[in-house]
């Protein structure tokens, strides 16, 4: 199976670098700075679950593309999403399958107005990792898995395929027959996640140690899953449970990411994340004052952003 990894940057370069790793015909479509540092110093993961060094990882620019690839695993900031869908078109052939792992839903409304819903399968991922300055990926936590599915719910070829691709490498592959399920509970939690601890400017445990902190959270968190309720993607109460587990658990010094991509003055994924979930709320959506607000609190700061710059 030909594989073209959308970037190399922390989330590519692990999952690419692990199917490489286990003997994957893999190429990376990278810019030219990050090009010229894997031909120098190789791919290199750090992790506690095995390190690997991958010398001279084939890469291509997005103005040499020209073959076609069986599977594109996708990548990206939503922000960067448009861009990185032009500069993929070439790869994108009759049989190739698309496995996108971002987060939320309106990727694949994109995705499919360019490349036909038939050719975008249903994926997510859970892994905590970074890109040092050094160009190293470094895998902060003990999850890394992929996972993935039909969109229909069936057990195609293809998608066994991918399975029987990645199962060899270093992470956990998981072939999913609830995959749109699967990414409305993830979305549900993220947007509840990053809502809260971007409007609070805190990680879990300082808001669940002001006062008010944990109503408005779970309000938060309510808000989110009357969204999905009203696409038919309700999370089950086990799911809930967890998630508010999660959200007030006292002490915890969990955040977003999206927090720190505020925090640090950088773009953030508010439409993709916060924005799009409120969209799709519908006629509830004048009642969901949380998810309102949360949302107006990060469009108030890309306006301040812009503004800056």
């Amino acid at each position: 199976m030909r594989i073209l990894v959308i970037g190399a940057g922390a989330t590519g370069g692990y999952f690419g670098g692990r199917l490489l790793e286990s003997g994957q015909d893999v190429t990376f479509l990278v810019r030219e700075k990050r090009a010229a540092q894997l031909a120098e110093h190789g791919l290199v993961i750090r992790s506690s679950l095995g390190d690997a060094t991958l010398p001279h990882p084939k890469t291509v620019q997005a103005n040499a593309l020209r073959e076609t690839f069986d599977l594109i695993l996708l990548s990206c900031k939503a922000y960067h999403l448009p861009q990185v869908i032009e500069d993929m078109a070439p790869a994108v052939g009759p049989q190739t399958a698309i496995l996108p792992v971002l987060n939320g839903m309106r990727h694949l409304d994109l995705l499919d107005a360019r490349f036909g819903a038939a050719r975008v399968l249903g994926g997510q991922c859970v892994i905590a990792a970074t890109l040092d300055a050094q160009g190293t990926v470094r895998h902060l936590n003990q999850s890394h898995s992929v996972t993935f599915g039909e969109r229909d719910g069936s057990r195609s070829e293809r998608v066994e395929r991918i399975l029987a691709a990645m199962s060899p490498a270093r992470f956990e592959p998981r072939l999913s027959t609830t995959i749109l399920q699967d990414m409305w509970d993830k979305w549900v939690f993220l947007a509840s996640l990053a809502g809260i601890t971007c409007l609070m400017r805190a990680p879990v445990g300082d808001i669940m140690a002001a006062k008010g902190g944990e109503q408005a959270t779970l309000q938060l968190l309510e808000d989110c899953r009357r969204v999905a309720e009203h696409n038919a993607h309700a999370p089950s109460e086990a799911v809930m449970a967890r998630a508010r587990g999660v959200l007030t658990e006292k002490g915890s010094a969990l955040s977003a990411s999206m927090m720190r991509d505020l925090e640090q003055g950088g773009p953030i994924e508010a439409d993709h994340i916060v924005g799009d979930l409120l969209h799709r709320g519908g006629d509830e959506s004048d009642a969901l004052g949380m998810l309102r607000t949360a949302y107006a609190h990060l469009k108030a700061y890309e306006v301040r952003r812009s503004r800056s710059a």
